[in-house]
């Protein structure tokens, strides 16, 4: 667990909320620190979205440095004030360290929406981050799209902890639910020929019910494209659609092998320039884009 996140998470929340709301949760704190229990946590969680709203929390490019420096790779830009102060009493639980999986586990379970937002907001900052991945992965059984992002999402804990089978059953699942890939962390890092192979499938099943494939989906495809990955590249390239040209001609960038450079070289010239001079590119052709609200 990052020793300086409380400490991050208290300055952002008392630096943008009023005082009111600022004096209700130091208050509850104070609490929770000097009579700490179940009622001690458990009511500050229920209450903090009727007490301190859920606006968006307010960050500075030198806080979200801040952020990465307290612990690489937590990236709290999409998050909000009661998912921030969520996530900080749950830090705080005088109980956390001797058994804060059971715990979790707990709160997860009787969780509504936005409590499990908040709750899987934190898994970068969270203690025993190993006995924590059975509850993680039926978290990724929910069709919720914010509740699967706040998993899936500018999070580093799928990336570090998840076996293969888990990670691509993510990257798929997202797909399925039509959640973006590009706020992935590790997305690159972490492909995988089983995962281009599932994905080909994939994609064949959407053709075939004549439904559209999402541009992304050739990001993780393309360094492990065999011939009949290439020949799905091939029927990418000829599309109508210019932004699954720009797909397959980067993914075809990323392929191995000489018949790749083939049909690389019959993309247009100007996507080839732009190819060559960064101008294309996964970060230019899909942005990392936030997580769909906030519900309470």
């Amino acid at each position: 667990m990052s020793e300086a996140a409380p400490g991050l998470l208290r300055e952002w929340l008392q630096r943008q909320l009023p005082g009111p709301a600022r004096d209700w949760l130091a208050e509850r704190l104070q609490m929770q620190a000097t009579q700490p229990s179940e009622r001690a946590l458990h009511i500050p969680l229920g209450m903090i979205p009727r007490r301190l709203g859920k606006a968006d929390l307010e960050l500075s490019p030198s806080d979200l440095a801040a952020a990465d420096a307290a612990r690489a790779g937590w990236d709290p830009a999409a998050w909000s004030v009661d998912v921030a102060a969520r996530v900080l009493v749950l830090l705080l639980d005088g109980g956390a360290n001797r058994g804060f999986a059971a715990r979790f586990e707990d709160l997860c379970r009787t969780a509504d929406l936005g409590e499990s937002i908040a709750l899987y907001s934190g898994l970068p900052l969270y203690p025993e981050p190993r006995a924590l991945a059975f509850q993680v992965g039926e978290g990724l059984r929910t069709n919720v799209r914010a509740a699967f992002e706040a998993i899936a999402h500018r999070n580093p804990y799928p990336c570090e902890q998840f076996d293969e089978h888990r990670w691509n059953h993510m990257v798929l699942k997202a797909l399925f639910i039509g959640s973006a890939l590009a706020p992935i962390q590790g997305l690159d890092r972490r492909a995988n020929p089983e995962l281009a192979r599932i994905l080909c499938d994939y994609a064949h099943e959407r053709w075939a019910a004549s439904r559209p494939v999402s541009a992304e989906l050739w990001r993780c495809v393309g360094p492990f494209a065999g011939a009949e990955a290439l020949a799905d590249l091939e029927r990418v390239l000829a599309s109508e659609d210019p932004r699954e040209r720009r797909a397959a001609i980067l993914a075809l960038a990323a392929a191995p092998g000489s018949d790749a450079r083939a049909l690389l070289d019959r993309a247009d010239a100007d996507s080839r320039a732009a190819l060559a001079s960064g101008r294309l590119s996964w970060a230019t052709l899909t942005p990392h884009q936030p997580a769909d609200g906030n519900p309470s």
